[in-house]
């Protein structure tokens, strides 16, 4: 009975996209409800998208499901929409906005693994960053000096322990990220010991055939955000905002998994924290643990790349609002600071120089990091590149 019921109702649903479409002259209704149904959205979802493609002329409405601009299009109107009812903070509303992100998430996906992917090493750009593995060695840091048809050239690799170890002839697994892709394995053969460009370099066998691993699960989008950075304990809940400002960073990049985060002097993966800074005059709060960590000598700073706690629907609608641009055009609330701008080097280094983080900051000041505090700790250990966004 349950069943027949639901039968009834879609049948029905049907029959008025049907009657709007010849009314309306909006195109075939019926194929646009039922790609909505293989998109995963319910009738009733359907029909909201319906009335928004009519709303933004869409001449033909099927393209929003397949069109990455014409569902922006969409989503942007809709967004509008909810704004100017006041109903933004309803469950079900916060919930087809999820759902729809997660499409939107999908459309930026599939369409960076059509184009970015490559098939074989010699597509490697010059300058790409590498992990070496040597079985029973160790792992050790090096990138791609020249890349040419009969073999490749890396800069002799390094890490703390085996600096002057022999090179030639070793069987070799060679791992690298390739930025909005994802990561590749190949393993090669060390050819030879040289001099490259005047660097100590080896050339090695190319790998006709990668291995593509730890595909991206998520959008991320650049920043230059200021932000304040805590550690806080293990039970501490997540994404809860703070009072207090704590050390000052900046947001490099954002995803709805993770972050990137720029703080002066060393840091170490390992860690549990949370970034919080302002996205559409509103202030966000994300909580996770530092995965890996990217330290510029250059400028000694640390480059933490924070995978994050799962993140309730409100707040990841407004990342992922961020993430694919979204947010209000006149968005112009920051945190009340700026760091590391080119004028400002002296309060960057005044910070950096001071004093040392333990993993228990004091009680009274509810995990927050002054401004004259950085994360000073040893080499990055993790040699892994994050695969959703931070």
């Amino acid at each position: 009975m349950h069943i027949l019921v639901i039968t009834v109702i879609g049948l029905g649903l049907l029959f008025l996209a049907v009657s709007h479409s010849k009314k309306e002259g909006g195109g075939n209704w019926v194929q646009f409800f039922f790609k909505g149904k293989e998109a995963g959205f319910s009738f009733r979802e359907i029909e909201i998208l319906r009335q928004v493609a009519i709303q933004c002329n869409l001449e033909f409405p099927n393209t929003l499901f397949e069109s990455q601009s014409q569902f922006d299009k969409c989503l942007r109107t809709l967004i509008k929409n909810i704004r100017m009812s006041g109903g933004g903070e309803e469950r079900g509303t916060q919930d087809f906005l999820s759902k729809l992100y997660n499409y939107r998430q999908k459309i930026e996906l599939n369409k960076h693994h059509s184009h970015n992917s490559i098939a074989n090493s010699r597509l490697i750009s010059e300058g790409q960053p590498l992990r070496i593995l040597v079985v029973g060695t160790g792992v050790f840091k090096s990138q791609v000096v020249k890349n040419a048809a009969q073999f490749l050239t890396i800069a002799r690799p390094v890490n703390s322990k085996n600096s002057s170890m022999s090179w030639m002839g070793l069987k070799i697994s060679v791992y690298f990220w390739r930025e909005d892709d994802a990561g590749y394995v190949f393993d090669s053969e060390v050819l030879d010991e040289v001099y490259s460009l005047g660097i100590p370099s080896l050339k090695i066998t190319h790998g006709d055939s990668l291995f593509r691993t730890q595909k991206r699960k998520s959008v991320r989008v650049k920043m230059h955000k200021a932000a304040f950075l805590y550690l806080v304990s293990s039970n501490e809940p997540p994404h809860r905002l703070a009072a207090d400002p704590g050390l000052k960073c900046l947001l490099e990049d954002l995803s709805d998994t993770g972050c990137g985060v720029v703080v002066a002097g060393r840091a170490d993966a390992g860690l549990r924290v949370k970034v919080q800074f302002a996205l559409n005059n509103a202030a966000v709060c994300m909580t996770g643990t530092i995965r890996s960590v990217s330290f510029r000598e250059d400028s000694n700073r640390s480059v933490l790349h924070i995978e994050a706690e799962s993140l309730p629907a409100e707040i990841r609608n407004r990342i992922l609002g961020e993430v694919f641009g979204m947010q209000m055009e006149n968005d112009d609330e920051e945190l009340p600071f700026h760091v590391f701008d080119n004028g400002n080097e002296d309060e960057t280094e005044s910070f950096a120089a001071e004093n040392s983080v333990s993993e228990s900051p004091p009680a009274d000041t509810n995990g927050a990091m002054s401004a004259n505090v950085t994360v000073d700790i040893a080499d990055p250990q993790s040699v892994t590149q994050e695969t959703d966004g931070s």
